[in-house]
């Protein structure tokens, strides 16, 4: 509490604002809920990747045009490892920074159901583009995703900066993903 409104004075704005942002100690859901609620629809999102290039790799995707900077298909997993293991680290912040009561409540579910869009549209990017070789549709995907993950990194920060950190990574190999996407197009 404020110390203004400790000493009996009426709140200023300020200590308003103070109030409306705080986020409480501790979370408000057991460990364990926070972790499968953070690591399942991240896990399903990278399965859903591995399984929409696997079989597309070698084939058509090997046989696409593709600009100098394509990385070798062996950086694309590693990448992708790393960065699912830091998305599932941030939404398990975030699902911890769950503010118990309050004005800021609102804006919680509104990050974490930007969070869940922007796993969403991840989800979505690799069937598109890889499955059914909708490189334009991929573009519109990516460019999306793109949008989301920063408008994540944005609300997510008000309640966990680390989670917001944990995902500029993201953020950048997104923006790199919608370059080489949209190489892609222009080329094929």
């Amino acid at each position: 509490m404020p110390r203004a409104v400790a000493l009996g004075n009426p709140p200023s704005e300020t200590d308003v604002m103070i109030t409306a942002t705080q986020v409480p100690e501790g979370s408000a859901l057991p460990r364990w809920l926070r972790l499968a609620a953070a690591i399942l629809p991240v896990a399903v999102t990278a399965a859903i990747g591995s399984v929409a290039t696997q079989a597309e790799i070698p084939g058509w995707y090997a046989s696409l045009n593709k600009p100098a900077f394509n990385p070798p298909n062996w950086v694309f997993p590693v990448a992708w490892t790393i960065l699912y293991t830091m998305i599932a680290i941030a939404l398990w912040r975030l699902i911890g920074a769950m503010p118990r009561t309050g004005p800021s409540r609102e804006g919680w579910w509104l990050a974490l159901a930007a969070f869940l869009i922007q796993i969403a549209l991840n989800a979505a990017w690799t069937p598109v583009f890889f499955t059914a070789h909708a490189i334009g549709t991929g573009l519109v995907v990516v460019a999306m995703l793109l949008v989301m993950v920063l408008w994540t990194i944005r609300l997510t920060w008000r309640f966990d900066r680390l989670a917001a950190w944990l995902l500029v990574p993201y953020a950048v190999w997104v923006a790199f993903a919608t370059l080489l996407n949209a190489a892609i197009l222009r080329m094929n």
